[in-house]
């Protein structure tokens, strides 16, 4: 079954289109190494919720909007592998990317159905 690494990350909302230069720049070394597909998503009915929510989960802050992201890999040994060979390509480093990263929650899950 497929794996995902998922990613919410909190970006000013003026940054959005530098978001989506940093993921174009990006996401063809994530696919030269193994992953069938990157997906960025901008927040656009992001509720409150009364316990917890999307954006208390990165501290959202006033002038930022919640972007999630998942990265599609076939399967976890190949994401594993994509992910030590992405780590190694110099094309991944340099690049400051336009959130705060301290703030970013992310986590890798496995695809146990597919309807």
């Amino acid at each position: 079954m497929p794996f995902v690494d998922i990613t919410v990350i909190p970006v000013k909302t003026a940054d959005k289109e530098a978001y989506l230069a940093h993921s174009a720049k990006q996401s063809p070394l994530f696919r030269e190494h193994g992953a069938i597909a990157v997906t960025e998503c901008w927040g656009a009915e992001v509720p409150d919720g009364k316990l917890t929510d999307f954006k208390k989960s990165v501290a959202l802050q006033d002038g930022e909007t919640v972007a999630v992201g998942w990265i599609t890999w076939p399967d976890k040994a190949a994401r594993d592998a994509g992910w030590e060979a992405i780590m190694q390509d110099a094309r991944m480093h340099g690049a400051t990317p336009p959130w705060d990263g301290k703030r970013m929650i992310y986590a890798g899950f496995e695809v146990i159905a597919e309807h």
